[in-house]
């Protein structure tokens, strides 16, 4: 069984530590981050100075981190050495056979970023025999909320489903960018508290009025009024609201309609499961379903394929991200 971002974490905390740190994959968040945990937990501040060995992956070969992980800490327990964007490490493979050879004293991280190691291939089981082996791989943008949930809750603190949700609207799946805004959050607020959509609003400058989320309802709703001040209020903030993000969410909200449409059991828990979404929301795909037939969604989402490639320049005369919402949005609404 794989071992996950949590557990790896829990252990650093509780200092049980492994000899080997593979960490690979797409989010480069999670890599980081346990490798922040180990500078944090495995030394002492007064000995970093001698037994951290930070290395990068263009500087170095195989046979480099070999000699560096043969060596004995100065002073203290350990010797950490950390390999970065060791993917750009050419021979990276020749550590196979060193593997498990390195004092007790020595624990090595390797970084491989952005790619992956063949899981097939004798080096990837050796690593997952002698230590860690670790994927971290892109989380699904309806994941994001419960991700900010779970940061939240392990550091004392709740926040609302609603925002949760305007978060992640309005960050995207940046989870490096998404936990610097909470620990703007967190220094504003006392320990336990709740974070709402008037905190969002004030500490981060997220409209809790005026977001992706609200308009997503306005919408389901058919609330032709809303709807419209929102766009206008888009237009005029397009830095903040570029309307390519606003179709992909908008787009991954009917495609969830459509599928409350041809889900046969309607209950609210099966219903989440098969979305992907929070039950807290539930009610709105409900709602959205009663206002949108089957097919008036497939002319919907073919009008937002289009204003995707007008929002590129493509077969549109006009350029201004204001007129194009306009128009979007009355080819959705009526």
């Amino acid at each position: 069984m794989a071992i996950t971002y949590e557990q790896i974490i829990s252990g650093i905390r509780n200092k049980v530590f492994h000899p080997l740190y593979f960490l690979m994959g797409e989010e480069s968040y999670f890599i980081d981050s346990i490798t922040e945990m180990l500078e944090e937990h495995v030394l002492e501040e007064s000995y970093k100075a001698f037994n951290l060995l930070v290395m990068y992956g263009r500087d170095v070969d195989a046979m480099t981190i070999v000699n560096q992980a043969r060596a004995y800490p100065m002073s203290g327990n350990y010797l950490l050495l950390i390999v970065k964007e060791a993917q750009d490490v050419k021979d990276i493979e020749k550590l196979e056979p060193f593997l498990g050879t390195f004092p007790e004293s020595t624990i090595l991280v390797i970084n491989y970023k952005y790619k992956k190691i063949d899981g097939r291939k004798s080096f990837a089981k050796t690593i997952d025999k002698k230590g860690i082996l670790f994927e971290a791989k892109k989380l699904y943008d309806n994941n994001i909320p419960e991700w900010i949930n779970k940061y939240l809750q392990q550091r004392s603190y709740t926040i609302s489903p609603n925002a949760a949700q305007i978060m992640a609207d309005y960050l995207g799946n940046d989870l490096h960018k998404i936990r610097n805004e909470i620990e703007k959050l967190m220094i504003s607020l006392p320990v336990g508290s709740k974070v709402t959509e008037n905190e969002v609003e004030s500490k981060i400058g997220i409209s809790k009025d005026f977001n992706v989320f609200e308009l997503q309802k306005a919408i389901g709703r058919k609330d032709i009024v809303k709807a419209n001040q929102i766009i206008n209020y888009f237009g005029a903030n397009k830095k903040d609201n570029p309307i390519m993000m606003v179709v992909i969410i908008l787009f991954s909200f009917f495609v969830k309609v459509l599928k409350y449409h041809y889900t046969a059991d309607k209950s609210k828990n099966n219903i989440a499961s098969v979305l992907g979404v929070n039950p807290f929301f539930v009610g709105d795909y409900q709602e959205a379903a009663s206002n949108y037939s089957i097919a008036s969604i497939v002319n919907i989402i073919a009008v937002l394929r289009e204003y995707d490639l007008k929002s590129k320049g493509y077969g549109s005369n006009s350029v201004d991200d204001a007129e194009l919402y306009q128009e979007m949005m009355y080819k959705i609404l009526h």
